[in-house]
Order: C-alpha cells, then sequence, then structure tokens
C-alpha cells in the first residue's frame, strides 16, 4: 500500500495514512483551498480520498477525529519545519537523463561518505555538486549520505529524522536532492543513501497519534523502538518497506545504509529485513538494475550477509567494525572503551582474513562471547574504515585520525584500508588528511529533548568537556575547510590516495575476494602483516609495518617482483623508499615505521 500524497499528472492527488484507531480523518487543505475532505477507512485501517484541482506546493494537514491537526507521517516535504504542514511534491515533474546509468557492481564500489551540511560552506546538494568532479578526479565511484529525513531545526547528524520520506528543506529539498544523484551518475558515481529504520526522532515525530507504530516490548538508546513484530507490525512493515522503494524509484538511490540494525528489535519467523531484502531484489529485478542494501551492525553477525537460502537475511554487505578497532588500537594505542578487546597485531590480522576478529570469542567489553564465523562468504560483503562520522564524531573532541596519529601512520592507515581485500569507506575530507573535528551537533527546540541529551553527553564524557552540541559554532567548526587542499602534506596525501585507488581499480590480484586465493600472514616477530593474492597471472603481496620502529624484512615468497606502490616514498612526503627495484626471495626489505609497501609478480 502506498502512502503519503501522490499527485497524478491530471492534478488529482491520492491521499493515503494509515490509523486503525480512529474514527474519523480529513485532509485539511491549507491553501489556495481551505477546505477540508473527508477521507474513507478500508479493513486494513488504511485512510484514503481523491482530491482533484491540486498543484505541486500545496500545503495540508491531517484533523484527527475532528479534534486536532497532524502533519501527514508520509509528508515528502516540510518547508516550515517538523511541527509546519506537510507539502504536496510532484515527484514526476523532475526530468532525469541518468537513464544510461548501470550502477557499481557491490564488489568495486569505493565508498565516499558524506554529511551534506558539513560538506560544504554552504550545506546543500546545491553547492556539493560543485564538488562531484573532486570525488570522480579522487577515483572513489560511489557517495553514502548521511540521512536527509527532514529533521527539527537546521543542523543535525540526521539519526533524528521525524519525516522519513521528506528531503531535509535547508538541504535543498527533493529537486535539490535529485539533481545532485543525477550528476553523481553522469560523473560515474553511485548513490547510497542512510536510512534509519530502528527509532524516529524525539521531536516532531506525532506517529503515535496515528498508529501502533511503536514497540512497548523493548527499549533502545533512542527512545522508543518501531513495532516490527507485534499487534498491527504488517502495516508498519509496509510503511518502511514503502520508504525503501521510494528511495529507489523515485531518487534513482543507488542502495541504502541501514543504520545500526542490532537496534531493530524482530522476532518474527520472517523479519522485516528479509523482507526488505526480499522487495529490493524483486524492485531490481523490474528496473533492470542491481540496487543494494548495506547494513550497520555491532552483533557481528554474518547471517545478516548470508543468502536466504542458506537461512540469512539476505543483505548485500555491512559495516564491519572490528577492522577499524583493530587498526585504531593499533596505531593511537588507545585501549578504553570497546579498543579494550583489540590492539595485538594478531587481532589485525585475523580481520584482514576474516573481516571479524571476534566470531565467536569472548569479549572482555562485552563480558560476552562475541560473534560467529564469516566462513564461506566472500570478502566484498564487508565494509571497512579508518574512519567514519561515528568513530570520529562520538569522540569527545571529535578528532579525526589526522589529528591522533602520525604522517605516516595516517598514511598507513589509508593504504591498510583501500588495499585490504574488502569494500573500502572514506569519510568526507579523510583523503587529504582534514583535521578540522566532527562533532555531534543538533538544532532541536524542545527543552526536554535538549536537556536530555546534554544530560547523555555530560554522562557519556564525565572525565572532560564536551562541547554543546546545540551552539551553531560546533556546526561551524565540523565543516570541511576544502582550502587545506592546497597544503603541502595535504596534496602529497591526496595524490597518495588517488595512486591506491587506481592501483585497487586496475591491478587484478587487488579485486580478488576468494579466501581460497588470499593469505594473511605475521612477520617480523608480529609486527607486520603481509596480505598475499592471487589473480589471473598476477600475484601481489602487500606488507604492513605496525609498529614505530624500523624493521628489515627477508622476502620470504618466491618469484620476482617489482614494487609498485610505498607509503614512505618522497612523492608522498615520505622519507623515501628503501626497497630494491628487483626481489626475489630472500631480498632484504627495509620498511621505515607505519610503513605500507605493495610488491606485485607474476605466476
Amino acid at each position: 500500500m502506498q502512502v503519503g500524497a501522490w499527485l497524478n499528472k491530471q492534478g488529482k492527488c491520492t491521499f493515503t495514512v494509515w490509523a486503525p484507531f480512529l474514527k474519523r480523518i480529513d485532509v485539511k487543505i491549507l491553501l489556495p483551498h481551505g477546505q477540508r475532505f473527508p477521507m474513507e477507512k478500508d479493513e486494513k485501517g488504511y485512510w484514503s480520498c481523491i482530491i482533484g484541482n491540486i498543484e505541486s506546493g500545496t500545503s495540508y494537514l491531517y484533523l484527527l477525529n475532528e479534534e486536532k491537526t497532524m502533519p501527514d507521517p508520509a509528508s515528502q516535504s516540510q518547508p516550515q519545519g517538523v511541527h509546519g504542514p506537510s507539502e504536496v511534491i510532484d515527484q514526476c515533474e523532475f526530468q532525469w537523463d541518468d537513464l544510461d546509468w548501470k550502477g557499481i557492481p557491490i564488489e568495486e564500489t569505493i565508498f565516499y561518505e558524506i554529511h551534506i551540511g558539513c560538506f560544504t560552506p554552504e550545506g546543500t546538494f546545491a553547492s556539493a555538486q560543485d564538488f562531484v568532479k573532486h570525488l570522480s578526479n579522487l577515483g572513489v565511484n560511489a557517495v553514502e549520505i548521511m540521512p536527509v529525513a527532514a529533521f527539527p531545526g537546521e543542523r543535525n547528524w540526521g539519526y533524528d529524522g521525524a519525516y522519513p520520506f521528506a528531503v531535509q528543506n535547508s538541504y535543498g529539498g527533493c529537486n535539490g536532492f535529485k539533481t545532485f544523484v543525477n550528476l553523481c551518475h553522469k560523473s560515474g558515481i553511485a548513490v547510497f543513501l542512510d536510512v534509519v529504520y530502528n527509532h524516529f526522532g524525539p521531536e516532531g515525530s506525532y506517529f503515535g497519534e496515528f498508529g501502533p507504530y511503536f514497540s512497548k516490548k523493548y527499549s533502545t538508546l533512542w527512545g522508543s523502538p518501531i513495532n516490527f513484530d507485534g499487534e498491527y507490525s504488517n502495516e508498519v512493515r509496509n510503511y518502511f518497506i514503502e520508504n525503501a522503494i521510494y528511495w529507489l524509484r523515485d531518487f534513482h538511490i543507488d542502495g541504502l545504509r541501514l543504520d545500526a540494525i542490532q537496534a531493530i528489535y524482530d522476532f518474527s519467523a520472517r523479519s522485516f529485513l528479509s523482507d526488505l531484502a526480499k522487495h529490493v531484489e524483486s524492485f531490481s529485478r523490474k528496473n533492470g538494475r542491481k540496487r543494494y542494501l548495506v547494513a550497520e551492525s555491532d552483533l557481528n553477525d554474518a547471517r545478516i550477509v548470508r543468502p536466504t537460502s542458506e537461512f540469512g537475511t539476505g543483505l548485500d554487505g555491512q559495516w564491519t567494525d572490528d577492522f577499524h578497532h583493530s587498526l585504531q588500537s593499533l596505531l593511537t594505542k588507545d585501549v578504553t572503551r570497546y579498543y579494550c578487546d583489540f590492539g595485538s597485531i594478531d587481532h589485525m590480522a585475523l580481520s584482514f582474513k576474516n573481516g571479524f576478529v571476534y566470531s565467536g570469542q569472548y569479549s572482555q567489553f562485552r563480558k560476552k562471547d562475541h560473534g560467529n564465523s564469516t566462513a564461506q562468504i566472500p570478502l566484498f560483503r564487508f565494509v571497512v574504515c579508518s574512519q567514519n562520522h561515528d568513530q570520529i564524531g562520538n569522540r569527545m573532541l571529535g578528532e579525526r585520525l589526522s589529528s591522533l596519529v602520525s604522517f605516516e601512520a595516517l598514511k598507513l592507515a589509508a593504504s591498510a584500508v583501500i588495499l585490504s581485500p574488502f569494500v573500502p569507506l572514506l569519510f568526507m575530507g579523510e583523503e587529504y588528511a582534514e583535521n578540522t573535528p566532527f562533532l555531534f551537533f543538533a538544532d532541536h527546540s524542545d527543552q526536554t529533548v535538549v536537556n536530555a541529551v546534554r544530560k547523555a553527553k555530560a554522562e557519556e564524557f564525565s572525565s572532560g568537556n564536551p562541547v554543546n552540541p546545540f551552539d551553531r559554532s560546533t556546526f561551524l567548526l565540523s565543516k570541511l575547510d576544502w582550502r587545506k587542499r592546497s597544503g603541502i602534506n595535504n596534496g602529497a596525501i591526496l595524490g597518495m590516495y588517488k595512486k591506491l585507488i587506481l592501483l585497487r581499480k586496475t591491478c587484478p590480484p587487488l579485486s580478488q575476494f576468494d579466501r581460497k586465493r588470499i593469505r594473511v600472514t605475521t612477520f617480523g616477530n608480529g609486527r607486520v602483516v603481509a596480505l598475499d593474492r592471487s589473480k589471473e597471472n598476477w600475484r601481489s603481496v602487500c606488507f604492513f609495518n605496525f609498529t614505530a620502529e624500523p624493521l628489515d624484512l627477508t622476502m620470504p615468497y618466491t618469484g620476482e617482483w617489482k614494487e609498485v606502490f610505498d607509503s614512505a616514498d618522497t612523492q608522498w612526503m615520505g622519507p623515501g623508499s628503501r626497497v630494491p627495484q628487483t626481489i626475489v626471495k630472500g631480498t632484504v626489505l627495509s620498511l621505515h615505521p607505519w610503513n605500507a609497501i605493495m610488491l606485485l609478480g607474476e605466476i
């Protein structure tokens, strides 16, 4: 069942809303009509009516039981904010010219995560278009946009969205988003959208006034969870499945990143997520182009990406925190919080091999066994990074890795991510070593919510002095400073990122995801991880020195090799490569501290 307000070419608009317990609903057209139109209810609790002479831009509200007016839960536009009236949008008026776009296979994807508000000084889709050429030149082929669903105020990470179908007006609204997607596709770049299906934002969400959208059986850190497995949950599921298809169909989105699915509580025999995967796959087949679902989860549960034929959920990929945590703990020596489970070179090697470090072992942080096996799962099902919005923004001072480690260690981190046998993700600005913080910020008007957030942050960082997330300066501090690209070190690391991405795209072994053709070994008394892959007639080996000490390593592999990348090269403002031009078994490889090298040989 399609929900919301849908305008056809004849000027007739169909309004549909689910409210099984209400006795009467009217559509209240504010302008130009100023009229009320009664809706009819079906056996499932959907109310609908068709109104003629409606134009795009018409404002409306729902009048519930002749007592109070509410915005549409499936509103596609909230131009006056989350508490204002909804707006009818003509989704057919935009002229797409990306009809030849075929998408990017998930195994070839290189993600670049963007927060629209912080990506440019203006913080809009229109201004973001000016940097699409930069992304194309960098070599990334997929942008992953943090949530754009309408939220309170003018600034927010996006996870407080109150209207999952409405594009934040201050970003540029529906047509602004579509124009950006259209340009990305014409530039060879896919677009993924971060969506939140585990909770509604705490301000401006009026879903409880309409029906049983919330579950009373569970609780989350972000308030009442969504009712995916209780009474009347069929229509709640329909709402979110319709939302997913809406983004794929009407905005030509290539895939969705599903936020924190561990907070989607669902004990149904057929889960909401598997239902969602089935509908998205059906949509893909009908439209001749594969669309993807990539989950965020801290469960280390490989069933998420196992096919439904193997009793899995059937999603296409998942973020893999263990890789980030292994890398971060080695580079920064941080053993606080969840990093207490990491810090060993063996953790890094295990993550290079399996994605997960914890696949059933005891976790000191969680005080229990954690995770399950990733055996038989192609490694391209896992998305890895050295930085993302969570891992930066959930620090008290929002420091990026460039502010925490040396320049050489920063280059090692980039090398480990991009040369890994997983799908890499970059966080906006990391390609030129941006060092502005990315802080948590919001703009709520509900003082109860403001007080609750301030209290939570004070408790989270009780040993420090966290910044005020509601101060506009916190948001402004988090914006990228693109001028830094002209700095000597910034330009050098930008060039190195381009080189690494080009290698990933053109060197056959770097597109090898078959575990049988990948070997991970530690050398140098547990200081170096070697990643050995082969494909077609080529074999590559990457050595990563995760210590602050230089190291001489005797080449352990047979054959004749040449160096194709060295993070210590002078062109990347390093101390200079010490790798010989010709390398055979027994050749001494002199690695600098925090050094990554890649060798290539013919089979």
